[in-house]
């Protein structure tokens, strides 16, 4: 089956929830569906196939129990984003066809929304629901342009993204099926934070960065480099073969040095501070988040977890306590709840934001990891 074709076909079941979901069932809804046809969950053929059969079975529920009071219709922005035959752009489907694509689709839905406001504040104001269907990269590039939402239309957007890539660390949920039930079923606005990386260089500042599950520094951020370079050159999961070498070489690579953690409250109270020799310190948006396809670094309600260097027999032994969740009591682990991070670092070191690597150098720290307010517009069932 070619991608295209699979794309097509995805369209065609998720246009149907689009039209009949009970989301916003009050206002006008518009939707737009960015897809990257290259994700595994189109090319891998198994999950395809299993995506395909939960596909048919929500359309179906939703065309013969869902009657939307108010109309639903595919974006001017995915209608005149179609150069082809016109078939994805009336379903409200947009391919992804280069890097920052994403971001750059959800813009111009923005604009779009900017010019359909009503003239008269008794008219219902349409609202935009995004739907990604790719991986993280996807999902990062959409955030990080709805991050920038103007107030006004901060109550006329959703997004939902769907579980189509091989990670899916950032998605509503890892089974398609619980993603598709925001869709079918009553849901709710529920607007998310984001956590910000800022640098100190005075010179030329880096960033800020942004990250919508998981920020992190150190070892972590290096298997994500390798990954992403190596790309579509190594069979099979690649992230967790990176996680092996990296475990063995990591610190032959990148020296590790003393890193100085300040951890803040939401009130801005300093509630930790330590000095530890620092294999990678992970932030997330809230606790409970997995990175790396599925790996459970922060395993509770506790967004922030460090991890100290140790000796590599240690290492080998603990290495899967670590990529399976089981690290949160263990001494080597330093597990906090904080709304802001201070950290002191002499030398280069890789952070990472939900897949994207960047390298920070010496002049770059100190740097502060914090949570942004909550702007970011996602669904929740009722």
């Amino acid at each position: 089956m070619k991608d295209i074709q699979a794309v097509e076909e995805f369209a065609i079941d998720l246009a149907d929830m689009c039209t009949h979901t009970p989301l916003m069932a009050e206002r006008p809804l518009v939707w737009t569906i960015i897809a990257n046809p290259m994700a595994g969950g189109f090319t891998i053929a198994k999950r395809w196939k299993q995506h395909r059969t939960i596909l048919r079975e929500y359309a179906d529920r939703s065309r013969t129990t869902i009657q939307r009071p108010e109309p639903a219709m595919p974006s001017r922005t995915a209608v005149e984003a179609d150069r082809g035959t016109g078939r994805l752009g009336a379903l409200g489907l947009i391919p992804t066809l280069r890097p920052n694509h994403a971001g750059d689709l959800v813009r111009s839905l923005i604009d779009e929304a900017l010019a359909n406001q009503p003239e008269h504040k008794t008219e219902a104001a349409p609202f935009y629901l995004i739907i990604t269907a790719g991986g993280d990269g996807t999902s990062l590039e959409a955030l990080t342009a709805l991050y920038h939402l103007p107030p006004q239309l901060r109550n006329s957007f959703a997004i939902l993204r769907l579980p189509m890539g091989t990670g899916n660390d950032g998605a509503d949920a890892r089974d398609l099926d619980k993603a598709l039930d925001l869709l079918v079923h009553p849901s709710r606005l529920v607007f998310t934070p984001a956590v910000e990386l800022r640098t100190a260089g005075k010179d030329k500042q880096k960033g800020p960065f942004l990250a919508f599950n998981i920020l992190s520094v150190g070892l972590d951020a290096f298997v994500t480099h390798m990954t992403n370079k190596m790309k579509g050159q190594l069979p099979g999961d690649s992230y967790k073969l990176w996680v092996d070498i990296a475990t063995l070489f990591y610190d032959r690579i990148y020296r590790v040095e003393p890193m100085g953690i300040e951890a803040y409250d939401a009130q801005g109270r300093r509630i930790a501070a330590f000095e530890k020799e620092l294999l990678l310190l992970a932030f997330g948006i809230s606790g409970r988040r997995t990175y790396g396809a599925g790996i459970p670094i922060l395993p509770d309600d506790r967004n922030v977890c460090g991890v100290e260097e140790m000796p590599l027999l240690k290492k080998l032994k603990l290495k899967k306590l670590f990529t399976s969740g089981q690290h949160a009591d263990r001494s080597e682990a330093h597990m906090l709840s904080a709304a802001k991070v201070l950290i002191r670092y002499s030398e280069p070191i890789l952070a990472q934001m939900d897949g994207e690597p960047v390298l920070l150098d010496r002049e770059d720290f100190p740097i502060t990891l914090s949570l942004t307010e909550p702007r970011i517009p996602t669904l929740r069932l009722v």
